[in-house]
């Protein structure tokens, strides 16, 4: 998948924001602060780590060559994704649901509000 294509559909999630905390090798996208997906930008080819249900990414690492546990990272909680070409985008762009879901569902009630208020606008 293409850098382009990939941050196109990250920014596409309600409140999601494009940092670099890490310096510029590595995208961090947040919703509301907190991290749900990272880019590995000098990587060849790009990495992508995203938030897991722990069970959920035990199965994933077991199917898919191309997802391993997080690269430092707490890796009960995150997998890191080659994106190799070997992977269909629309499993890449489930797993980005999948992961920017877990953080908004750990988010202050107060902010899942105003996220849910602000996606029927």
């Amino acid at each position: 998948m293409e850098l382009k294509k990939l941050k196109h559909f990250l920014l596409s999630k309600l409140f999601s924001e494009e940092t670099y905390p890490f310096g510029p090798e590595t995208l961090v996208l947040k919703v509301m602060g907190k991290i749900f997906a990272l880019v590995g930008l000098n990587e060849k080819p790009l990495t992508l780590s995203l938030k897991c249900d722990p069970d959920d990414a035990q199965i994933q690492r077991q199917i898919y060559n191309e997802i391993s546990a997080g690269y430092h990272l707490n890796k009960e909680h995150w997998n890191t994704v080659v994106l190799s070409n070997a992977l269909e985008d629309d499993l890449i762009f489930q797993l980005i649901d999948d992961s920017y879901k877990l953080v908004v569902k750990g988010l202050r009630k107060k902010d899942q509000e105003r996220l849910k208020l602000q996606s029927l606008a």
